[in-house]
């Protein structure tokens, strides 16, 4: 007999620590890199990759089963992962930033799919039947909960740090109509601390090119945005692939209009009250807030780094003014100063905190199941053994080919577009995005879209249970493909409305919890039989390889086509999901109470 232990101490803790490191790996990267400036492209293809330990977790399963116990695992694996999550927050401030936090998420990847495999094997051995049946909605809801305190409130957290470890944010109005363009300012409030000073200035006869230039030879203008960025786009250009420019001219946006000399602009000042303390810059970003998107910035002249050569010279800012705009209109830009990589070293450093707490409270807090003892006689020959069973078995099933496809197509426009959502919220609105702010993308992709997403698999779980899974596969189906349909929207529309861009999230992630169930509840009807544990973990396999191929070239595509066109590819991509499913074979009975 096991020693008793109520499984509330720590189920709960075990499974929000087998979601974090996925929700870490999986979103809270995307969303890190695109504040650190990296692009699309970059970002999907090598966090893409990092789904790789996920697809191939089947090939070391037997090991972690035949090797030590999988208490003795889970532990582990959580000490390697509060290593590897202090490894990421202390490469943040290094100029390799990229790369080196690129190796430590590889290693947060391998550890977490094993610690996911060690995880949920020990709880069958440390459960009856009956309570891994009545805790399974307990795990379930802890799961849902990390994510939400990964992408929500962890996302929330950086934007936060963000806003407040800058100088104070200042706000830019701008009225404009017809005929004349009013810019004004709130004087910042009486502090010793530096500030930002906004100031309209009347002889704008400079064009826009000459402020550009000004900029750069007083230093206000970092070399990497304008100097390397030229030199990476001349690059990309050169090393553009003839397939790449084909899809470009074939499929890709109208570019959208350039800001030139016939457009209306007004010039701004933008001047720093003191000399920054120490030799760090302070670098100002200034981005659109609210207001008409007639009237925008000229982007190579919303950044500005203020040192303690030029922090007493004047940085110019270009507002600009569509001209085909004849009714009153107005804007607000926000600059905000926050230091980025330290927000975003705060949220590494409290996650490793957080595994190395539950490492050693698990340590202790952990039953020692009398089953969950490491396997006799262990050889090479008998994990072969088992591993080439395993892999027999699994594709010599009824209908294998068909279930296969089904795993690798069913989510196919989702594993695109979950590489995509977070820069798309976060990219400019000349490029695009919506404009949020990196706490607004917590709050309504990591806090409200979580709640629709659990709301709708609950409900899924729920009907399914009713009903059946073959007679609520198609509602599940159409429940997972046409709500893409709200990205289209906001890629056209570009709403500057909390509410709206709220309810769309909302509803889509609602209909892909509702649908994700008709898939979760396949790969258990298809692992029935002979080895359905290790079964499941290669339909797992197959589940994350579906997301890994085509999220890596997600990021090329939209940058070459555009979010528009992409969001309408994904929509396109809902075929491959009907089609795969018209295909599949399900027992009426199955899922039924």
């Amino acid at each position: 007999m096991l020693k008793q232990r109520n499984p509330w101490a720590w189920i709960p803790t075990l499974y929000m620590a087998e979601a974090l490191p996925y929700v870490a790996v999986m979103t809270i990267s995307t969303i890190m890199y695109k504040r650190l400036g990296i692009s699309n492209t970059d970002i999907a293809l090598y966090t893409g990759w990092l789904y790789l330990p996920w697809v191939i977790k089947p090939f070391w399963s037997p090991f972690v089963d035949l090797v030590k116990t999988k208490r003795w695992w889970t532990v582990t694996m959580q000490y390697f992962i509060a290593i590897a999550f202090a490894a990421i927050a202390f490469s943040l401030p290094t100029s390799l930033f990229f790369q080196l936090t690129l190796a430590a998420f590889w290693i947060v990847a391998f550890t977490s799919s094993t610690h996911d495999i060690a995880a949920d094997g020990y709880y069958m051995h440390a459960l009856t039947g009956h309570e891994q049946s009545l805790y399974v909605g307990i795990r379930s809801t802890f799961y849902r909960i990390a994510t939400v305190a990964g992408q929500g409130l962890l996302v929330i957290l950086a934007g936060i740090i963000e806003m407040n470890s800058g100088l104070e944010p200042g706000l830019l109005r701008v009225d404009a109509d017809d005929s004349q363009i009013i810019v004004s300012s709130a004087s910042p409030k009486a502090s010793d601390a530096p500030c930002f000073y906004f100031t309209p200035i009347t002889a704008d006869t400079l064009s826009i090119d000459e402020v550009r230039a000004m900029n750069e030879t007083n230093g206000f203008t970092a070399k990497e945005q304008q100097v390397v960025a030229a030199q990476k786009e001349e690059a990309e250009e050169q090393m553009s692939s003839p397939f790449t420019e084909w899809v470009r001219r074939t499929f890709g946006e109208t570019p959208r209009e350039a800001v030139t000399h016939s457009a209306r602009h007004q010039l701004v000042g933008v001047t720093l009250s003191r000399q920054p303390s120490g030799d760090e810059p302070v670098v100002l970003n200034i981005a659109f807030k609210s207001g008409d998107q007639s009237i925008a910035l000229d982007a190579k002249t919303s950044r500005f780094v203020f040192t303690k050569d030029n922090w007493n010279r004047q940085a110019l800012m270009v507002v600009t003014v569509d001209p085909k705009l004849k009714e009153k209109a107005n804007a607000i830009f926000e600059g905000l100063s926050g230091n980025i990589p330290f927000a975003w070293l705060v949220v590494f450093m409290a996650l490793s905190a957080f595994f190395l707490l539950t490492a050693l409270y698990h340590q202790f807090i952990l039953p020692k199941p009398v089953s969950d003892i490491p396997a006799r006689d262990v050889t090479p020959a008998t994990i072969v053994h088992e591993f080439l069973d395993t892999f027999r078995t699994f594709f010599t099933k009824q209908n294998a080919l068909v279930a296969i496809l089904f795993m690798l197509l069913y989510r196919l426009p989702e594993a695109q577009l979950v590489k995509l959502i977070n820069p798309f919220m976060l990219d400019p609105i000349d490029k695009g995005g919506l404009g949020l702010t990196t706490g607004e993308v917590g709050f309504v992709y990591g806090t409200v879209g979580i709640i629709g997403l659990t709301i709708g698999g609950i409900l899924g779980g729920i009907v399914a249970a009713r009903g059946g899974l073959k007679l609520w596969l198609w509602p599940m189906v159409a429940a997972i493909t046409l709500p893409d349909l709200v990205y289209v929207y906001l890629s056209y529309v570009q709403p500057d409305s909390m509410l709206i861009i709220n309810l769309g999230i909302f509803t889509e992630q609602f209909g892909y919890g509702f649908g994700f169930t008709a898939y979760m509840l396949y790969l258990i009807y298809f692992s029935e039989g002979e080895h359905k544990t290790a079964h499941y973990a290669i339909c797992t396999g197959f589940m994350a390889l579906g997301m890994m191929l085509p999220g890596m070239m997600a990021g090329w595509l939209q940058e070459t086509i555009g979010y528009r066109h992409f969001f309408i590819w994904t929509i396109i991509c809902c075929v491959a999901t009907f089609v795969v499913c018209a295909f599949i074979k399900i027992d009426p009975e199955f899922g039924k109470k």
